[in-house]
């Protein structure tokens, strides 16, 4: 006789009023062995692993919905498998029984701590007999379908948005790479419409008319710190993201004068030329740096259009520059190299349209953010 408990989870919907029952999971689950597929000729039935999908087969290996979770390596992220489909020897399918919903059961294995139940010294592992003996709170089935409904919802909405990011990144990319003329060539392969003529070659150094490195105040003298100047450093960066910093130190007008930081003036671009080379970030408010950093003040161009030129720039050359312990490119490195640039209207366009498709990528970051928060709140508050 299975045993009973009065529980019920912080948070249900208002119809449900049991209370949920303890059970192992042998008895809600069929955990399943995958197996090799290499015996087997191309098809449309997919194969996956602890990773997820890995190529497609001719045959099935059951055709019921389950849950993947790993057996060994990663043993921590469950998915939803729709039949038909085949799973490779590291990866168990589990087959909800009857009276037992699926999208519950992916629920409730992903706040289940699959790393407290591994079994090795190695390669995270898990075995059929941990699985089946793991115990935990379970509702009806009117009320797990409920549930796992809200969490299929979310799931969708999370896979939509994740996906229009991925093809957003993927379109910046490609447009970075087309809307920039290659090596050998003075106009790019895709162009806005109205403009015309061949882009002018200049030297980085012709883009603006001030560059300053930046310094470290001494960190233990408390007076040079925590003052109102704010002061960057390469961490407070993010590599794909132009327009935003995280600044989470500032220094004292002491910490200034007694350090080679200097102010930099805002609507300026700071380039991280040491650890971290490749970051850069558009300033709109006057800071200082580390000295890991080269900022460009006064720009003789546009702002937002010289920022992707840089990042294309720097993203491209960045596996090829070396410095004797750390990447690294000196300022009279970076300064000199040569850039083709076009009118100030065509920069301006250009600027205006990879500003915009970050603002959409952004947006669609935190969507997802605000989702996986939502999840996670709810994985706390609707289980036991």
């Amino acid at each position: 006789m299975k045993e009973k408990y009065c529980k019920i989870p912080k948070f249900r919907f208002n119809k449900f009023l049991e209370s949920w029952k303890r059970l192992k999971y042998e008895d809600v689950i069929e955990v399943n062995s995958g197996k090799d597929y290499k015996h087997l000729e191309k098809g449309d039935i997919p194969v996956y692993g602890t990773g997820g999908y890995m190529l497609s087969v001719s045959e099935a290996i059951t055709n019921k919905d389950g849950v993947g979770i790993g057996r060994k390596g990663t043993i921590n992220k469950p998915y939803i498998l729709k039949a038909p489909y085949w799973t490779v020897d590291t990866l168990f399918f589990c087959i909800p029984k009857n009276k037992y919903n699926l999208y519950f059961i992916n629920a409730i294995f992903e706040r289940t701590q699959w790393e407290r139940f591994d079994e090795s010294t190695g390669v995270p592992s898990l075995s059929k007999l941990t699985i089946n003996n793991i115990q935990n709170y379970f509702p009806s089935f009117d009320e797990q379908s409920v549930i796992g409904s809200l969490f299929r919802t979310l799931d969708d909405l999370l896979s939509s948005y994740k996906n229009n990011l991925a093809n957003y990144q993927s379109l910046k990319a490609i447009m970075l790479s087309k809307m920039f003329p290659k090596a050998g060539h003075t106009v790019p392969e895709i162009r806005l419409d109205g403009f015309e003529g061949d882009w002018e070659l200049l030297e980085i150094n012709d883009l603006a008319d001030d560059f300053q490195s930046g310094g470290t105040p001494k960190t233990n003298v408390q007076e040079y710190w925590n003052g109102n100047i704010p002061w960057i450093q390469s961490s407070d960066l993010e590599t794909n993201c132009l327009f935003e910093t995280k600044v989470q130190k500032s220094i004292s007008e002491k910490g200034l004068k007694n350090s080679s930081a200097k102010i930099i003036p805002k609507d300026s671009i700071a380039v991280v030329t040491r650890v971290g080379v490749g970051k850069l970030a558009v300033m709109r408010h006057e800071y200082a740096t580390s000295q890991d950093f080269l900022s460009f003040s006064n720009l003789k161009s546009n702002i937002e259009f010289t920022a992707y030129l840089l990042y294309r720039l720097l993203q491209k050359e960045v596996t090829q520059l070396q410095g004797t312990s750390i990447k690294g490119i000196t300022k009279v490195e970076l300064l000199s190299k040569k850039v083709l640039i076009p009118s100030l209207p065509e920069q301006q366009a250009i600027g205006a349209y990879f500003s915009n498709l970050d603002n959409l990528i952004n947006s669609y970051q935190e969507k997802i953010s605000q989702l996986e928060t939502l999840k996670k709140k709810f994985l706390q508050d609707m289980f036991i």
